[in-house]
């Protein structure tokens, strides 16, 4: 079972919903579950769990290397470059690697052969476990714009190896390119609100991604409730989107995760609430 757990906007409670079905996850099998944290860009998960990092390796995208050699200046692979990533100026081939998204499209299209790919370091995969939980999360290297390739990079040596395990999916908050990389395998997605009309905007724009267009089942977490409306829950009513669980306005928490104690180890009476939301996800995607 992969559940993804994602927000519109961001400090919504994403990572202390993602960790605290993880501990649910751990006391209720004997398989250990798996937590990937995909917020490339600040990932933050592994700060609530004592996790003992065994393996690590660079990540990145495959970019094109130019054989000035063979190069004839055609300026075919510039013409075929979507992202302009690669531009032809006389008798001259500029490469701009921050810019390239990997595709190849210039090498196959390049008549003389000049074209090869190397790997342009983007960020870093890490992995291990606190025991009871494993761990691995993709960190995007400071000064680099695209954070999909090593979300991808997370996901494809992390998810075969899951068997049957239950996997959680830290996702990155928004509803950009890296939300729809890491929501986009996952069986339902946890969408974490707060009952504001802000928090209600961006629900609307996460349903519109991940329900009307990625097709996934979904479900709605109210946090911090009692500090807004309702209008959330009438959004999720008319929008047929069950409410999960709401979790209130507490300065207790805030106190807890500010010291780095999982919610479940400071306040155990939530255990059973994330048990609850646990069985109605495994039900909804046994269906």
């Amino acid at each position: 079972m992969i559940i993804a757990v994602a927000s519109g906007k961001g400090g919504t409670g994403k990572t202390t919903v993602a960790v605290s079905l993880a501990i649910s996850a751990a006391d209720q099998s004997s398989a250990k579950p798996l937590l990937l944290d995909c917020d490339v860009e600040e990932p933050n998960s592994g700060l609530f769990l004592d996790i003992d990092y065994t393996s690590g390796r660079e990540t990145g995208v495959l970019v094109p290397e130019v054989d000035l050699d063979k190069c004839t200046y055609c300026g075919r692979c510039a013409e075929v470059c979507v992202w302009n990533a690669i531009a032809v100026a006389g008798e001259k081939v500029l490469v701009f690697r921050d810019l390239c998204h990997g595709c190849g499209s210039c090498g196959l299209v390049c008549p003389e052969g000049a074209i090869s790919e190397i790997t342009h370091v983007t960020g870093r995969i890490e992995g291990g476990t606190d025991g009871s939980i494993d761990f691995a999360r993709g960190v995007l290297n400071v000064g680099q714009a695209m954070p999909v390739p090593v979300i991808a990079s997370l996901l494809d040596e992390y998810l075969p190896e899951s068997g049957n395990s239950t996997v959680i999916i830290d996702s990155s908050p928004g509803t950009s390119c890296p939300v729809v990389e890491a929501v986009s395998r996952s069986e339902y997605v946890i969408l974490v609100t707060e009952p504001t009309p802000f928090g209600l905007h961006d629900l609307k724009a996460a349903v519109d991604v991940v329900v009307s267009q990625l097709n996934i089942p979904a479900g709605v977490i109210i946090n911090r409730d009692g500090i807004g409306n309702n209008e959330v829950e009438k959004y999720c009513l008319t929008a047929n989107l069950p409410v999960l669980a709401k979790i209130p306005m507490d300065r207790r928490i805030a106190e807890m995760l500010s010291e780095g104690i999982p919610l479940l180890s400071g306040l155990p009476e939530y255990r059973e609430v994330f048990l609850d939301i646990l069985a109605i996800v495994r039900k909804e995607v046994m269906k």
